[in-house]
């Protein structure tokens, strides 16, 4: 069977390129393509690819969320347009970095090291949590702290310890309290920007949720997880291309 092979990168003109470059070099595997972070895990859970070329700043979920999400099943190749990106755990064998533009002498490098490691049954990374937790102190953009809503003619503040989680309905976001909620215009993908990784978790498509607000995670009869949360009655769901925060259940 041929490999899989998944390039995530929201710049038209830049996949593009890479998929050209790629091509004849590898004219044997199969190019999955992804244009922000969460078709990258949808693709990533829906045909579990043996490599990935995953760009660190993308819409939706970054790189790094997606290499958890792949850590210890895929080889992860990160590409980057900022060089301070390359630490020196990129030198690592379980970890290469493109630097982009992505010129074909880097990319024929990056295909032989990631056809060596298959060939050799070569496992990929199972833990790149010190690396990702580096790299996103880098990414990360400042941190949101409070959370303005306008209801009726009143402007609610909410810091951001109190939120339980983040849900897009239509062109809003709703913001959960303990005891309260309200709507922004803000959208989720601009929230996730400036939200801790390490403590918000993106969980859905329309869900955002505070890592210490979840009491458990039940499945149901059909194997879909469900979030139940401290201080709220509702049930939060997991959509599978999250599945991976939950592997040890």
């Amino acid at each position: 069977m041929n490999p899989a092979l998944l390039i995530a990168e929201d710049e038209e003109l830049v996949r593009r390129d890479m998929v050209a470059t790629l091509k004849p070099l590898w004219p044997q595997v199969k190019i999955l393509e992804a244009e922000n972070g969460l078709q990258a895990l949808d693709l990533l859970a829906a045909h579990q690819p043996q490599a990935a070329f995953l760009d660190i700043r993308m819409p939706g979920a970054n790189g790094l969320e997606v290499a958890r999400a792949a850590s210890g099943h895929c080889h992860v190749v990160f590409c980057t347009a900022y060089d301070e990106y390359a630490v020196e755990a990129f030198s690592a064998r379980a970890i290469d970095y493109l630097l982009k533009p992505v010129c074909a002498e880097r990319m024929a490098e990056a295909v032989t090291r990631l056809k060596e490691r298959l060939q050799s049954n070569a496992q990929p990374a199972a833990d790149l949590t010190q690396l990702i937790a580096h790299l996103s102190k880098v990414v990360a953009k400042p941190a949101l702290r409070w959370v303005s809503a306008n209801v009726g003619d009143t402007i609610k503040m909410f810091e951001i310890d109190e939120i339980l989680y983040f849900q897009s309905e239509d062109k809003y976001t709703k913001v959960v309290t303990m005891h309260d909620e309200a709507h922004i215009r803000k959208t989720l993908r601009e929230l996730s920007e400036q939200l801790d990784p390490e403590l918000w978790w993106q969980v859905h498509r329309s869900t955002i949720v505070r890592a210490n607000a979840i009491a458990k995670a039940q499945r149901d009869d059909l194997g879909k997880i469900n979030l139940v949360l401290k201080n709220r009655s509702e049930k939060l769901a997991v959509s599978q291309a999250f599945n991976f925060r939950f592997r040890g259940m």
